[in-house]
């Protein structure tokens, strides 16, 4: 078995860099070859990703949060390289979907065991049109603005950040005109945001999308239509629990492709990753990658 594990040095303010040797060491109670690798930035990560799939590794790990695994899934996608998650970043949304550990020594406990059994899965991508693929959410609206602005906190880490992300952005909050078209059903209204889910969480496990699931060959979206920011805060606090859903202002679809039309300035984010701003069309590829889990 051929192995190629990717470090991220800054994942989890350096916790990636910390533990890196000791899941390095038990992976390789399972692939005596493992080959580790510390990349400096995305285009270096995806650079090693594409690598391994070329030599033709059976197994792309990544030790990282969600944007790290986001960028290796687009070299292993519809490949025969399967992606070992170990998370140490601020959300580990994917890591939580496929049931592995927070703590990164735990989950390379459960990788090695799964190195060893063979245990493999294979999970639906979402893929923005012409474009990218993510594995969680991709979002558009209020929490793209609060995605962003997460992303430029350095403190505090975790989940939290995105919290106090979400009481700043609320003074900014702007409904605008969108238009959310599946096969069967087409939605216009003023919203607030649309999120299209493949996986159930975001932003460290708030359940936008609480009925998703990785294996059904479909997206789940939610459009969250206008509100005040006093019932958004209201609102919101539900989304831990998936309880938003059953809001009337919240509506709920499911189709194998979604197309967003509204304004240009709205901002996209996939797996908490920066993309481009509406319109957008997204599509459901079923069983495009497998995992270690």
């Amino acid at each position: 078995m051929r192995a190629t594990l990717i470090v991220n040095p800054h994942s989890g303010h350096g916790a990636a860099t910390r533990v890196a040797g000791t899941v390095a060491s038990m992976l390789r109670a399972a692939v005596p070859e493992l080959v580790a690798m510390v990349t400096a930035d995305a285009a270096a990560t995806s650079r090693v990703a594409a690598e391994a799939v070329e030599r033709g590794d059976d197994v792309l790990a990544v030790l990282g949060g969600d944007g790290t695994a986001h960028v290796a899934a687009q070299a292993v996608a519809g490949t025969a390289t399967a992606l070992a998650v170990l998370p140490t970043g601020s959300g580990n949304d994917l890591a939580t979907a496929l049931s592995i550990p927070a703590d990164p020594v735990q989950a390379a406990r459960h990788i090695t065991q799964a190195l060893r059994t063979g245990q493999r899965r294979r999970i639906d991508l979402g893929r923005i049109e012409g474009a990218v693929a993510f594995t969680t959410v991709l979002c558009t609206g209020f929490d793209a603005a609060v995605n962003k602005r997460a992303n430029a906190m350095r403190w505090p880490p975790g989940p939290r950040r995105y919290e106090l992300a979400v009481l700043a952005e609320v003074a900014a909050l702007t409904p605008r005109p969108v238009r959310v078209r599946t096969k069967t059903t087409e939605v216009e209204l003023e919203a607030i945001l649309v999120a299209v889910g493949n996986g159930s969480c975001y932003g460290g496990g708030l359940r936008i999308c609480p009925d998703a699931t990785l294996t059904d060959g479909l997206l789940d979206v939610i459009v969250i239509a206008a509100v005040s920011r006093r019932r958004l805060l209201k609102v919101f606090p539900a989304l831990r629990t998936g309880g938003h859903v059953h809001e009337p202002e919240v509506t709920v679809l499911r189709a194998e492709t979604v197309r967003i039309d509204g304004e240009p300035g709205w901002p996209v984010y996939a797996d908490g990753e920066p993309q481009d701003t509406l319109p957008v069309t997204v599509h459901c590829e079923p069983g495009a990658l497998t995992v270690v889990a």
